[in-house]
């Protein structure tokens, strides 16, 4: 017989190596953003070319960029391109670096008025001494395909019909298309900006049989403040872990846990130690995380398309709900006359 203690040393040093090889089980699942865009934009545009055929209003989208960010302009004209491609009629309106308040709220306020437009969206950041808070409020919120409007965050707070801002949607799609249980599931969401962080919490977070067709997840909102220790407690428990903090590898290998979904939002432009040219990266280190995640988004093409195309999805749902309550109303005139 063996003694005692060499069986428990035998197991042990067994359940080390099992602990030690599980990570290496995990050849992490790359969630293509570029796939999955492109086959939600072929969806749009036969929805689209289907609706106009049929005798309706193609939809308008119209972008207002307000000053020369190269970043912003370079987004303002993939949207505007995207746009084009699903049959969505689209134009932007370009503002001087030293515009003031009211001559942006002048121009938001006369789209707002425009029976033509559906969704207006207003690139940020915006330049200094502009009140971004006020400039998202002061778009409609029916016409806010960006959902940032306080009705519309609202709305997705309660769980109510709105318009979902385009990130979190595109999260969400990225997750349902791609097969990721998630009912019942820890996620840990880091970050709680109003446009972003805080939106996909509440989207993973909702009831899957509400308005908004959360995932149901258990959710954990951590920020850029939450102590390193108490993070990594956090992450390694999280079957979904969605990062949004701008902070370029926030998120290592040790922090995850085997087989964990990883959705990156980060895009910072930092300079490459090998090459020295600047390149864009997220706010997980993806080459060791992979090693050890279930599914993982890369940056770029992981959410940065889908929010592009959610915003294309919320123009065009726009589009259609306009245009029964215009029924609506001549039905109402009409039973009146």
């Amino acid at each position: 017989m063996f003694p005692l203690k060499k069986i428990f040393s035998t197991i042990f040093k067994s359940n080390v190596k099992k602990l030690h090889t599980s990570s290496s089980l995990y050849d992490a699942v790359i969630i293509d953003g570029n796939k999955i865009a492109k086959d939600i934009k072929e969806e749009l545009k036969s929805d689209i070319n289907a609706w106009v055929n049929t005798g309706n209003k193609r939809p308008k989208l119209v972008a207002i960029l307000v000053g020369e960010n190269p970043a912003s302009q370079t987004y303002v004209q993939r949207k505007m391109k995207s746009a084009s491609y699903v049959g969505i009629e689209s134009y932007s309106i370009r503002l001087g670096e030293n515009t003031s308040q009211q001559t942006l709220l002048e121009n938001i306020n006369s789209l707002n008025e425009d029976p033509s437009v559906d969704g207006i969206i207003v690139q940020l950041p915006l330049p200094k001494g502009l009140n971004e808070k006020e400039v998202c409020q002061a778009i409609s919120p029916k016409k806010d395909v960006d959902g940032f409007h306080l009705e519309n965050i609202g709305n997705l707070t309660l769980d109510n019909k709105g318009i979902i801002p385009a990130t979190a949607l595109g999260v969400k799609e990225l997750i349902v298309r791609s097969n990721i249980e998630t009912f019942g599931k820890h996620a840990v969401v880091i970050g709680r900006s109003k446009h972003v962080g805080l939106p996909i919490a509440l989207l993973l977070h909702a009831d899957g049989n509400g308005a908004t067709r959360g995932l149901d997840m258990t959710t954990t909102i951590c920020h850029i403040h939450t102590p390193p220790e108490q993070l990594k407690q956090m992450t390694k428990l999280a079957d979904l872990v969605v990062v949004a903090t701008g902070i370029p590898g926030l998120i290592t290998q040790e922090m995850i846990k085997p087989g964990a979904c990883v959705i990156d939002v980060g895009i910072n432009r930092i300079k490459d130690k090998n090459s020295d040219k600047h390149i864009l990266v997220g706010d997980v280190d993806y080459e060791n995380v992979k090693k050890v995640a279930g599914y993982i988004t890369p940056v770029p093409g992981g959410v940065g398309p889908m929010t592009v195309t959610m915003l294309l999805k919320n123009t065009f749902s726009v589009a259609m709900k306009n245009l029964n309550q215009e029924r609506h109303l001549e039905n109402i005139a009409s039973e009146i006359r």
